[in-house]
């Protein structure tokens, strides 16, 4: 797992290590919708949790469907999906978030989780193509204040990515980030997050198609894969 710091919170994206699950879901899979063992998955998330410092009742998330809604939490969720694997979750890909020591989460196998803060208020944004396309970002920056600062956490890398003409139609706006059909979705995040106005960007520079040892891929393994996470949390 990596921590990193934002103002007034911390980041904590996790890696397949240090769980409990084997198999193709070794040994740190976050994502309950895979063929793994339930409890396994809710004793990963009880050590994600622990590692970020937070109970798993407070750790919030949605059902990620590639969209651009965002969910806004004034407390923990009364039936926390995290905490207890099957409860209810709101369709959403991102989370933003005012109260001190509840986590917000979004799981990813290539996906990239970005994290922000304005000191404040802080949210976490599942950010695949379609998201991104979408503006997602732009709208969780629009939900915080001024002066915000993003943490990006691992993603599949522009050596990995290739994609069909919907992509790269998509994103025609930035050329600099195709090389022919291989897309720097890296770059993109990137980019979006300069025209919303954030220029303090920390990258944790890890491909996660490439990195089998410490990352679920779904490109990579075919789908039969685990999920990491990243979570971000005020400070109490």
């Amino acid at each position: 797992m990596a921590e990193l710091r934002l103002p007034g919170a911390r980041v904590l994206f996790t890696d397949r290590r240090g769980g409990v699950s084997e198999g193709p879901y070794s040994s740190l899979n976050l994502g309950v919708l895979t063929d793994d063992e339930p409890a396994s998955v809710v004793e990963n998330r009880r050590r994600a949790a622990a590692a970020l410092g937070v109970e798993p009742k407070r750790v919030a998330m949605g059902w990620q469907v590639h969209g651009t809604e965002l969910v806004r939490w004034d407390a923990p969720p009364a039936d926390p999906g995290y905490a207890r694997p099957g409860a209810g979750l709101p369709k959403a890909d991102g989370h933003v978030t005012s109260v001190p020591g509840l986590a917000l989460l979004v799981l990813a196998a290539d996906c990239y989780p970005v994290a922000l803060s304005d000191g404040t208020r802080v949210a976490m944004v599942h950010c695949g193509w379609r998201g991104l396309a979408g503006g997602i970002l732009g709208r969780a920056v629009e939900a915080l204040g001024d002066d915000v600062t993003a943490a990006v956490g691992p993603g599949i890398g522009a050596c990995c990515y290739e994609v069909g003409d919907e992509v790269l139609e998509a994103f025609r706006d930035a050329p600099e980030a195709a090389r022919g059909r291989m897309l720097d979705l890296r770059a993109i995040v990137a980019r979006k997050l300069v025209d919303a106005g954030v220029s303090d960007v920390q990258h944790l520079e890890h491909c996660t198609s490439c990195r089998a040892d410490l990352y679920f891929s779904h490109r990579r393994d075919g789908g039969l894969t685990g999920r990491q996470g990243g979570l971000v949390t005020l400070d109490a």
